[in-house]
């Protein structure tokens, strides 16, 4: 919400970051909501199940919507998980997107 051109330029550019949360994430609907809340906030990138019981991926898009898709990933997620936590690595900046889309991965 709000208008206002003194936004950051920061905040324009395209960002991608990888993730792993961790918690009771397997089993409860997480990549479907996951994929279902990255593509309401116009993301691209994946979503899969680890052989260790986490769920990792990565997200691409603008700056502002990427921090709000690490949030929802950090406090939120299916309605049935539990989240203990989620980690963000290798967060760069890029000058288009490299996924068409957000997919599930097997």
């Amino acid at each position: 919400g709000g208008g206002g051109g003194a936004a950051m330029a920061e905040d324009e550019g395209l960002v991608s970051v990888d993730y792993e949360v961790s918690g009771k994430v397997q089993g409860v609907f997480f990549r479907k909501y996951t994929q279902g809340e990255a593509k309401r906030l116009g993301l691209v990138g994946w979503v899969q199940n680890t052989s260790h019981g986490t769920v990792q991926g990565q997200i691409q898009g603008p700056t502002a919507r990427v921090r709000e898709m690490q949030e929802w990933l950090r406090k939120i997620g299916s309605p049935q998980s539990r989240i203990s936590r989620a980690e963000f690595s290798n967060e760069k900046k890029i000058k288009a997107l490299e996924q068409k889309e957000f997919q599930i991965l097997k």
